[in-house]
């Protein structure tokens, strides 16, 4: 598959990604306080399922398995909404079968393609480490905020997502750095200035 392809998979995915940013910043300043608008995790969800292919296609893990461990938070919050019951069964189904059709990406002539994931040539053993941590902390952050809402029984942003958040982001930006990847780069400068102005409105309003 063309490079300019491969990118256009990952600039959808991250233009979708900075677009839930953008709607969630915008619903915040209007109502003067961090909420959590449907919107937000339906472009998420989109999202996530493109990076998910972008990683694929790039032979990059960090990548995959950032995304393949927030999919079902992102439909979770959606449930807690009551926003994924709207959705049409077939809907429902499909998103759910997604990921296990994803998997039958991994394999090659019925053989995972595990070598080929953690043994290539363009990220060095270290740079890999680096990815896949900064994947983990920045995913952590979507486990927090779903143990957050599930207590509350609602969904919610909450402080300690937009530090993890902020913590992650500047991880996965240097190593995007180190990996040359655009895709990754213009989507977390972005972000890093939405996490900022997020912990600014829950100071002001605490």
């Amino acid at each position: 598959m063309s490079n300019w392809l491969i990118y256009s998979v990952g600039f959808l995915a991250q233009i979708l990604f900075s677009s839930r940013l953008i709607v969630q910043w915008l619903t915040s300043e209007k109502q003067k306080q961090v909420t959590t608008p449907t919107l937000f995790w339906s472009l998420s969800l989109v999202a996530s399922f493109l990076l998910f292919i972008y990683g694929y296609l790039r032979n990059d893990f960090a990548i995959m398995l950032g995304q393949a461990l927030t999919y079902f938070i992102y439909i979770r919050n959606l449930q807690l909404q009551k926003q994924w019951q709207r959705l049409p069964k077939l809907v429902q189904v499909f998103l759910f079968i997604v990921p296990i059709l994803i998997v039958v990406f991994y394999y090659n002539n019925n053989a995972i393609d595990v070598e080929l994931l953690f043994k290539n040539e363009a990220i060095p053993f270290w740079l890999l480490v680096l990815g896949i941590v900064s994947q983990i902390v920045f995913t952590l952050r979507f486990v927090y905020q779903w143990m957050y809402s599930e207590r509350r029984k609602e969904s919610a942003l909450p402080l300690g997502f937009w530090i993890l958040s902020l913590i992650g982001s500047i991880m996965i930006l240097t190593y995007a750095i180190f990996r040359q990847d655009p895709v990754l780069f213009v989507g977390h400068i972005l972000g890093m200035v939405i996490y900022v102005r997020n912990l600014v409105l829950l100071h002001k309003s605490t």
